[in-house]
């Protein structure tokens, strides 16, 4: 019997492990986005245009392999997508705004912090006060911010600008995610994210073309590889491997973006990091592993 049991045993241990690294491998590829968007002769709002629109059709393939249906939509729900995807396009233009003018790691960490403000809008919209862990999700959240914000501010007014973009990006994702909460579930991942880079495209298009930005690259190597490493690779092994961990585990492999985003600032941009900033992170970090946890 326990010969019998034995290979089962592996075979879970060998699927377990590969969800593992699928859900580290798909936070690593997101935290190479930041660097890429620098590296791109685009404007920042442009690479984000490109990002989606090159995965376009690939989001289609992969609803249709899914059996997800692409039409059929009624119209109140077609106006939810455009509302979520104009939301989302905003995000991720003033998302590649911010990664230009404050650190790699910082960027990153505010980034993320749709989790933390979808905590307080919970809160907000339930009419009661937080209780327990909450409460101290919201004291790390606040001071992990103060700190990074404060440590900005030190080095230039041009990175606490850079830190309030990837915050209010923070708030438009979180915008983004509660107008299609419902609507995800019913249409699937795969055919929803198809609708909202239709509509989310032209909306970025438009924002780079009103700045002025150069649109058309001559280097399309970060264009490619960020359209890859972002959407494809990290989106899709994150697809694939959140529906199997509790939301403990998904916060705590969260930080891993942060982190990686740090060490390459670090490495191709000098960003030093002194022992407050990493205080700071880990503040803003816990809280974002609180919030996970919340809202699974």
């Amino acid at each position: 019997m326990e010969n019998a049991g034995a290979p089962q045993k592996q075979l879970f241990d060998a699927k377990a492990a590969l969800l593992l690294a699928a859900l580290l491998g798909g936070n690593i590829a997101l935290a190479t986005g930041p660097w890429l968007v620098r590296l791109a002769d685009t404007g920042p709002v442009s690479a984000g245009f490109w990002r989606l629109f090159l995965a376009l059709p690939l989001l289609v393939l992969f609803a249709r392999m899914s059996g997800q249906r692409l039409g059929g939509m009624p119209r109140k729900t077609l106006v939810l997508v455009a509302l979520g995807a104009t939301a989302f396009a905003l995000d991720l233009a003033s998302w590649h705004i911010g990664i230009g003018l404050t650190r790699l790691g910082n960027a990153t960490l505010f980034g993320n912090a749709g989790s933390i403000i979808l905590l307080f809008s919970g809160f907000i919209m339930a009419r009661m006060l937080p209780r327990g862990f909450e409460w101290l999700a919201i004291v790390c959240a606040l001071t992990g911010a103060a700190i990074l914000l404060g440590r900005s501010l030190e080095i230039s007014t041009s990175t606490f600008v850079g830190d309030l973009f990837c915050l209010a990006a923070g708030l438009l994702y979180a915008i983004y995610l509660i107008t299609l909460q419902g609507e995800r579930a019913r249409f699937g991942s795969w055919s929803l994210l198809v609708w909202v880079s239709v509509f989310a495209c032209p909306v970025l298009l438009m924002l780079a073309l009103a700045l002025g930005e150069p649109v058309w690259p001559t280097d399309w190597t970060p264009i490619l590889i960020l359209f890859v490493s972002s959407q494809l690779i990290g989106q899709g092994l994150l697809v694939y491997s959140l529906g199997h961990f509790p939301p403990l585990i998904i916060g705590l492999a969260l930080l891993t973006q942060p982190a990686v985003a740090a060490l390459i600032g670090y490495f191709a941009f000098q960003e030093v990091l002194t022992p407050l900033d990493l205080l700071g992170m880990m503040l803003v970090g816990s809280a974002l592993v609180i919030a996970r946890m919340k809202r699974g």
